[in-house]
């Protein structure tokens, strides 16, 4: 849930962010503030996550601790379990929380209000619904002086984030779909703590070494699993997919091996102590790190048939780490020379120039990965050691510039990810006294407050899918109104034009009117039995060429509706039914899963 801080005397919002070390855009963006940004006293504040502990020195109070983070002395008190006669010793860590787990329901508030304001939207569109879930509420009247707990809302986009979890106490691949928050187990007792998923260019496959450190390949369509190679330590081992996702390339004790996903060949290449081999997008040439003849780590490149093997550095330092190839293949980044200190370099392939990142304060970067257009890196930073450690989530440009802190975990250090489209950065935290990660957090560039995806069990490893997928593998086929379209696996029939799940449901029909679209979406929406409450929207859209128009509910819709939404669109020709001409179809379905559902719609 998210934390409200109450806006004292005195209180700048550069004030407050510092006192968190937040991103002060952070602050204004998770409260959706306008310029030119000014507050007032008693405001609520929803706080993203910062560096909330504190530790303590010779002669602090409860009291002095609480002033300092600007919060009533029960917050200290409660967040770190303290007991009469709340003794503190010098050198204790304390956490120190923003405020309290719940806004304070003002006059004139609504729900609709309350969740556009802090961000319970998902794909643009507000969520108050799921603060009506939360607390229980049996409709969506509300009072002042009313304490709401306020969730986080799946953000939406089209892609998936594979990750390594351990829920049940054993490790397997899941998947997250931020279009609504649906959490998938993928395997079955195949993985390992150690376990990365590496996705096919076409998100069609996952690659990961899981149990005995056996190389597996998962067929997400299919729902089978290839295995392909076994290691003697699988730890760091990196698996590159070939551009046309057929090939996956890896190294194994002085060999690099290509193996082909189709044919099930594999071509061996020797080369001692390679690392990091990966594809030019040629899909003709790989990059790979090695030692020269003296020993030193050097990057090279060379073709797919071991030929015209060319030395790309001139390091005279320590170990190349974390080598990855920019998407377009004109850059490559790593980071150098181990864990103590980490810093990150670019090379410019075609003129050899090599580029420094900043970096965090300490010196230790972890983690980069390329954004998928190529100019941008997002890394985690060690920061704050006197309190414990917390990573610093930012971005920078390919040659350094531009460096950015974007959002704080409470971890050591995190890997991070990049959404299809390049403008997310999914990330872990949930650190607690220094132990492993059990959050996945996600931040939007353009709007960056914090939003949390999924909390519980300990998370290792994530990867977002390059490509924009669903997991929606089954497919609905009507002759009588002329349609195909996907819905999810899990959803079971109720009529022959209804599916249902726990999650949402799916209805068509069509629609006989001869009026023009316009008209038709305003009748459906504005139906006398309010379906879609007292205000819907009405999104103009182009569905397979053809005119259409999406329905969106208000905040009033009667629960009982489900989040109902709809889409008509004007059939490419009239069909006909039991001698009836019908000139639109309608899909109707809830609002998390209409985009999904209406983009796989094809007319018979």
């Amino acid at each position: 849930m998210q934390i409200f801080y109450t806006v004292r005397p005195g209180d700048t919002l550069y004030q407050i962010a510092k006192r968190w070390e937040l991103p002060v855009e952070s602050l204004i963006a998770a409260n959706n503030l306008k310029a030119p940004y000014t507050i007032y006293v008693g405001q609520q504040l929803s706080v993203p996550p910062g560096v909330d502990v504190i530790r303590v020195r010779p002669g602090d109070t409860i009291f002095e601790i609480a002033q300092f983070f600007g919060v009533p002395q029960s917050v200290i008190i409660e967040a770190n379990q303290l007991f009469p006669p709340f003794i503190i010793q010098s050198g204790q860590l304390l956490k120190g929380p923003p405020g309290n787990p719940y806004y304070v329901v003002q006059p004139g508030d609504t729900l609709f209000q309350i969740a556009s304001r802090y961000n319970v939207i998902t794909n643009g569109q507000s969520k108050p619904e799921l603060i009506r879930e939360v607390n229980n509420l049996p409709s969506n009247t509300i009072f002042p002086g009313m304490k709401l707990l306020i969730p986080y809302a799946p953000p939406g986009g089209r892609g998936l984030i594979a990750y390594v979890s351990n829920v049940g106490g054993i490790y397997d691949l899941w998947l997250y779909n931020p279009t609504n928050g649906d959490n998938r187990k993928i395997t079955n007792g195949l993985g390992e703590s150690s376990s990365i998923p590496f996705w096919s260019p076409d998100s069609n496959k996952i690659a990961f070494v899981g149990k005995s450190e056996i190389l597996y390949v998962l067929h997400l369509m299919e729902g089978t699993v290839t295995r392909i190679d076994q290691f003697s330590e699988g730890l760091g081992i990196y698996i590159s997919w070939s551009p046309d996702s057929q090939k996956i390339a890896y190294t194994k004790q002085n060999d690099i091996i290509l193996y082909n996903l189709n044919t099930h060949q594999f071509q061996k290449m020797s080369q001692p102590a390679a690392t990091d081999v990966q594809w030019f997008p040629s899909g003709t040439e790989l990059l790979f790190q090695a030692p020269d003849v003296s020993g030193v780590s050097q990057l090279y490149r060379i073709r797919t048939d071991a030929t015209s093997k060319r030395q790309l550095t001139r390091n005279t330092g320590g170990l190349l780490n974390n080598v990855r190839l920019s998407p377009d293949g004109s850059y490559v980044l790593y980071t150098t020379p181990g864990a103590s200190i980490s810093i990150i370099y670019t090379l410019e392939i075609s003129t050899g120039s090599i580029f420094e990142v900043r970096g965090g304060p300490l010196a230790k970067n972890y983690f980069p990965v390329w954004s998928p257009n190529s100019l941008t890196i997002a890394y985690s930073a060690t920061a704050f050691e006197d309190v414990g450690y917390f990573s610093l989530i930012r971005t920078t440009g390919r040659r350094g510039e531009d460096d950015l802190t974007r959002s704080v975990s409470n971890c050591f250090a995190t890997p991070v990810t990049w959404s299809p489209e390049g403008r997310k950065i999914a990330y872990l935290s949930g650190c607690y006294n220094q132990g492993m990660a059990s959050e996945m957090w996600l931040i939007d560039l353009l709007h960056p407050v914090p939003i949390r995806l999924i909390e519980g069990a300990l998370i290792t490893s994530l990867q977002w899918s390059p490509m924009p997928i669903s997991l929606m593998n089954k497919t609905f086929t009507s002759l009588v109104y002329n349609v195909q379209l996907q819905y999810p696996s899990h959803w079971d029939r109720v009529t022959t034009d209804r599916y249902e799940g726990p999650d949402g449901f799916f209805q068509v029909s069509a629609i006989s009117s001869d009026e023009p679209i316009n008209e038709v979406c305003h009748n459906e929406a504005f139906h006398q039995l309010l379906p879609y409450g007292s205000e819907p929207r009405i999104n103009k859209a182009q569905i397979q060429q053809q005119e259409a128009c999406f329905i969106f509910p208000s905040d009033d819709q009667p629960p009982e509706m489900r989040g109902q939404a709809a889409l008509i669109v004007r059939y490419p020709n009239p069909i006909s039914i039991e001698g009836s001409t019908y000139n639109y179809f309608i899909l109707w379905a809830d609002q998390d899963h209409i985009n999904e559902i209406s983009s796989s719609l094809v007319f018979l």
